[in-house]
């Protein structure tokens, strides 16, 4: 199903060239702008074909019709909990035990499966692009583009809060400042490395007592496991998070949830800001401290 995206010229773009004003203005990457070139009617100025070369003026119409896109994946039905939707995004709140996206011993199970099944009997067709990606244990906010602009404009611009329990009593808030790498002949877990990539985590304590912590986190850096290793590092690992020294007494999955979102619009420019409650049973966990 094709795209279309309009845009008006303002006053700061009157007189430039077409390029400057679809890659700052539009925020299309060079790649998407080399794609609708070779599209008929791709890229089109009050109705006429806009060339990168040509000049723009203010108050002018312009328009990106984006190519079709078919998704590969195969549609699965199961429930969705839609905290928000539109033309061009879906966020929706993902449970734990379920896998983004499709992988060799998960193939029908996925959220990415669910959602093809979903736009597919609403007669929409798009590519499942996931702009936030969650361990299949975490639970929470999945932002979903419809079309690839979306994907490309939203890349590193939302800002995510998570919330997680994690081992022992935290007095106060505070930043851990950490690079992270792989662990040595290890293929997923992560660890604090010298050699490894930089990763700042924030968080906040929300409630506590002697044996468990209630925090709220945000990230400067997105890295796999960041949270957990980071917690981890700390003397401090989430509940049910074994794999990162956690004890699964009390629970069997890490207790992660990305609670709270925010960011601007692609298409529209407004800010948008949702949220999701804790799951059942992280709730109950909440509730004892």
């Amino acid at each position: 199903m094709s795209k279309k995206l309009e845009f008006i010229v303002t006053d700061e773009y009157d007189g430039k060239k077409a390029i400057a004003f679809l890659r700052k203005h539009c925020n299309l990457s060079a790649r998407m702008i080399t794609q609708l070139k070779r599209k008929k009617d791709g890229i089109l100025m009050n109705g006429k074909i806009l060339r990168t070369v040509d000049f723009t003026q203010a108050g002018s119409r312009v328009e990106i019709n984006l190519p079709e896109e078919e998704s590969e994946i195969v549609p699965v039905a199961g429930n969705l909990d839609i905290v928000f939707e539109d033309e061009h995004i879906i966020i929706v709140n993902k449970p734990p035990s379920m896998p983004v996206h499709p992988v060799k011993q998960h193939q029908t199970n996925t959220l990415a499966n669910i959602i093809t099944y979903y736009m597919k009997s609403r007669g929409e067709n798009y590519v499942f692009r996931a702009v936030n990606r969650l361990d299949k244990d975490t639970s929470g906010l999945v932002l979903i583009a419809k079309n690839k602009f979306c994907a490309n404009a939203l890349k590193n611009k939302v800002d995510k809060n998570y919330f997680a329990f994690c081992h022992g009593k935290l007095e106060c808030g505070g930043t851990i400042s950490k690079p992270i790498g792989l662990k040595e002949d290890s293929k997923i877990v992560r660890c604090v490395l010298n050699s490894g990539t930089p990763a700042i985590t924030h968080y906040k304590v929300l409630s506590a007592n002697e044996e468990i912590s209630f925090i709220k986190l945000w990230l400067e850096t997105g890295k796999t496991h960041q949270i957990r290793c980071h917690m981890s590092s700390i003397g401090h690992p989430l509940l049910g998070d074994d794999l990162y020294g956690g004890s699964l007494e009390i629970i069997k999955r890490q207790t992660l949830h990305c609670g709270e979102m925010k960011f601007i619009h692609p298409v529209y420019g407004n800010e948008l800001s949702v949220n999701c409650e804790l799951p059942d049973d992280m709730q109950k966990i909440l509730d004892t401290i």
